[in-house]
């Protein structure tokens, strides 16, 4: 094939020994002239739909504590949580993930499963207002336990068999308080499996889990760790959080909680890791969910902060980034903030 069927610029000598190029047979330029055409063969989008907002809890009544580290994002009490659901559902937010940060804390994090718990608390609240409002628990132990750690600590480490047992409880708990999708969060071998027979036993059999299949070791979840007052008391989770090293293994991660009956797959951190969340979307072909995490939304507001970036333009450039890897459902502090640019 010649080089110019393939639109490739040949350089032809005239008899004046002058180069000159042919014309480009294939114009890319052609779909990209306007913004109509721009938007008709446009491969992928942003929804608001595909928006998910993490809201954090806290007990008592008109709690709006911003976080330093997460500039516009808040700790709120129950009350005040319901009037900036109001906002989300106004602007067509209509799904939260929900973090709690319970009144006392002790070293299995009981407060997790209690029926008065903090997260059981706030969705009732949010159902008796907003009945159509999609409410995904987050389900681990990291806020509950007074050392910060993701389970029953033992010699330092966390010890797996007996946290599955009580993540079952607090799966049990937060059904029965009328949540929508349980997100095990804490990467304890066996906790879809767990989850999903603890729910089961109680006939919560159509209670969907969306699990935090492939959730690295990450540095970038230090200004969440302040939201959410839950760094670790002493060590760190690496034993339980993946190496950011591994690709085959995240792999595998997924494989385990597909076969244990997840209904949702997660990756998180997002912008970190496109690369496995293509990956995981082309091997399970289960919706896929990207967690923008913490400190990719801090890194941008402080570059927006100092005016080196338009902060809208390049959070719905990086969102993009997420779904043109795979991604159907992206959790971002950023929903309300661009929900207007959004269809």
């Amino acid at each position: 094939m010649r080089g110019s069927d393939l639109g490739i610029l040949l350089p032809m000598t005239t008899e004046k020994n002058r180069t000159h190029y042919s014309t480009p047979f294939h114009r890319f330029r052609r779909l990209r002239k306007s913004a109509a055409l721009r938007d008709l063969v446009r491969e992928h989008a942003v929804a608001r739909a595909d928006l998910v907002q993490p809201l954090f809890v806290v007990p008592g009544r008109g709690v709006e504590r911003e976080i330093s580290s997460l500039p516009g994002q808040y700790q709120r009490s129950v009350d005040a949580l319901c009037t900036y659901a109001g906002r989300l559902v106004d602007s067509g937010i209509l799904a939260v993930l929900l973090f709690g940060i319970p009144e006392e804390k002790d070293a299995i994090g009981s407060a997790a499963w209690s029926s008065d718990g903090i997260i059981q608390e706030a969705t009732r609240a949010l159902k008796k207002e907003f009945p159509d409002l999609l409410i995904i628990s987050d389900l681990c132990f990291c806020e509950y336990t007074d050392h910060g750690h993701c389970g029953v600590l033992r010699e330092g480490d966390v010890d797996n068999d007996p946290t599955l047992v009580n993540l079952a409880r607090q799966a049990v708990s937060h059904a029965e308080a009328g949540v929508d999708i349980i997100a095990p969060s804490g990467m304890m071998d066996g906790m879809v499996r767990a989850i999903r027979s603890g729910l089961d036993e109680r006939s919560f059999f159509d209670l969907p889990i969306m699990s935090y299949a492939v959730k690295f070791a990450s540095q970038c979840y230090g200004p969440f760790r302040e939201a959410a007052q839950c760094a670790p008391s002493e060590g760190d989770r690496r034993s339980y959080q993946m190496d950011p090293a591994n690709g085959e293994e995240a792999l595998r991660e997924a494989a385990a909680d597909v076969e244990e009956g997840a209904d949702f797959l997660m990756v998180k951190p997002a912008l970190f890791y496109l690369d496995i969340i293509h990956r995981v979307k082309e091997r399970f072909h289960l919706p896929v969910a990207a967690y923008n995490v913490s400190g990719e939304y801090a890194m941008i507001k402080a570059a927006a902060a100092k005016g080196w970036l338009d902060e809208v333009q390049v959070v719905l450039e990086s969102l993009l980034s997420m779904k043109r890897a795979g991604a159907d459902i992206l959790i971002t502090y950023s929903a309300l903030d661009i929900a207007d640019h959004l269809p």
